[in-house]
């Protein structure tokens, strides 16, 4: 019942996105599942510092240790806060450090590259003949804007404001904000839409004319992708991860970025500053005859 009762607060009164909430209830099961699991009135910090010993002997990865820590804090607060429980058993119990590791990125000429691909490879057999110029504005929507997947395709008609030149999004937890949009995508985007016969509703649309859904996003993206020279696996994040590193790389500032990308910590935008610090020593190693 205790989980019942977080899961419909998380839901009813903080918004939760969707997939916050899928999180956290994947992680509650699996402690509550784990042996040993005494209740999690009577669970204390001995408990989760064996469970915390078998995650990492399991060899899973040190931030999924940390998101369901993060699910296991969320709910002992909720917890507090209701008066359920005095004391949190979390407190005591030291996780891992989080592992640095720097995103793939795709240079400028490569993006250029990539987003030409929809007007260059041939159109698949039965598609509508707008769904070329729909792939075009949604590649040129990412890398303008530096979206998340569910952000992108949650977008409506009525999100994209022409004359101010930005996209309302709902991010995480539904926290609105107002996106720019650069000029090359909202020419994508009005193209696509007069093809396709588009007044309002859903932006993108699949073939069947209803709201695209995420999968059908990375598919498009692997098409495409292999159309070009890029080497490495690209998805939808890496785009966000460029158009982040990118924005640095031309003089915009961290707060700027933060703002951007919808994130609710600068902690979690530095990692793109650690990104942008290796291309300059990787230029100045190539460049620099002390070098």
């Amino acid at each position: 019942m205790l989980v019942v009762a977080f899961i419909r607060h998380l839901e009813v009164e903080e918004n939760a996105a969707p997939r916050t909430v899928g999180n956290y209830s994947h992680a509650l099961r699996l402690v509550s599942a784990a042996p040993g699991f005494p209740g999690w009135k009577d669970a204390g910090p001995d408990f989760y510092r064996g469970l915390l010993y078998r995650w990492m002997k399991a060899e899973l990865s040190r931030a999924t240790i940390r998101l369901h820590f993060s699910a296991l804090r969320r709910f002992y607060r909720f917890l507090i806060e209701r008066k359920r429980l005095a004391v949190n058993p979390l407190k005591a119990v030291l996780l891992p450090k989080p592992e640095k590791k720097l995103p793939l990125l795709v240079n400028q000429t490569q993006i250029e590259e990539l987003l030409s691909a929809p007007l260059r490879v041939e159109k698949q057999q039965q598609a509508p003949g707008w769904m070329p110029l729909r792939d075009a504005a949604v590649l040129e929507l990412f890398y303008s804007s530096g979206l998340r997947l569910a952000e992108l395709v949650a977008l409506d008609v009525a999100d994209v404001d022409w004359i101010s030149e930005t996209a309302r999004v709902f991010g995480k937890g539904r926290k609105e904000r107002l996106c720019p949009v650069g000029a090359p995508a909202l020419e994508a985007i009005q193209r696509y839409r007069q093809a396709a016969g588009i007044q309002s509703g859903p932006l993108f649309l699949s073939k069947v004319r209803r709201r695209m859904n995420p999968r059908a996003v990375w598919l498009l993206l692997k098409r495409y992708l292999a159309a070009t020279s890029i080497p490495i696996s690209l998805s939808p994040h890496k785009l966000r991860h460029s158009f982040a590193t990118h924005l640095l790389d031309n003089g915009a500032d961290l707060r700027s970025v933060q703002s951007l990308l919808g994130h609710a910590s600068l902690s979690t935008t530095q990692i793109y500053t650690h990104v942008t610090t290796e291309r300059l020593k990787q230029a100045y190693d190539a460049a620099h005859p002390r070098a």
